[in-house]
C-alpha cells in the first residue's frame, strides 16, 4: 500500500524538475551553500536563488553548467522511496518542509548524487533530461539568482 502524503500544489515538467535537483546538489557540493531557497521551475525556463557570499565568477558559472551536464550524462536512475521524517532527517535537509508535513516522506534520489524530500514529478533516468544551459544570472545582497533551461 502506498503511503498517504501531503498533496502537491503544482505539476512540474519532469526534465526541468529533475535538473533542479542536480543543480541543487551541485551548488551544495561546489559552494557549501544550502539548496535553493526559492525556485520557479517551468517548461521553458526556470530560476533558482542561492545564498552566497559573492557572485560566482564566469569560470565558476561555466563549471556549474559543466558539472550538471556531466551528472546528466551518467544516465543515473531517479528513484523514489518512502520513509519516516526521522529516517529522512538523517539523510536530507528537511528545513524547507512545511510544519504540517506528513509523517511519511517521499525521498527522491538521483543515483548516488542527490537525495531530497520531494513530492514533484521527475524523469526515470537522467538520460531523459537533455542539456542543461545557464541563460543568465545576477547577484544582489547575498542572493545569487540563476536562470536556466534544458535543451532537449
Amino acid at each position: 500500500m502506498e503511503p498517504v502524503l501531503n498533496a502537491h500544489n503544482k505539476e512540474e515538467y519532469p526534465p526541468m524538475h529533475t535538473a533542479e535537483h542536480i543543480l541543487n546538489a551541485t551548488m551544495v557540493r561546489m559552494f557549501g551553500c544550502p539548496r535553493s531557497r526559492n525556485a520557479h521551475i517551468e517548461r521553458k525556463k526556470s530560476k533558482c536563488d542561492y545564498e552566497l557570499p559573492s557572485c560566482p565568477t564566469d569560470g565558476q558559472v561555466a563549471a556549474i553548467e559543466a558539472a550538471v551536464n556531466e551528472v546528466i550524462s551518467r544516465h543515473l536512475d531517479v528513484t523514489i522511496e518512502y520513509m519516516t521524517r526521522d529516517e529522512a532527517a538523517a539523510i536530507v535537509d528537511l528545513s524547507k518542509l512545511p510544519e504540517d508535513v506528513s509523517e511519511t516522506l517521499r525521498i527522491v534520489r538521483v543515483g548516488d548524487y542527490d537525495a531530497c524530500a520531494c513530492a514533484g514529478a521527475h524523469v526515470g533516468n537522467t538520460a531523459e533530461i537533455g542539456t542543461f544551459k545557464i541563460l543568465s544570472h545576477d547577484f544582489d545582497n547575498g542572493r545569487w539568482r540563476v536562470r536556466w533551461k534544458v535543451l532537449g
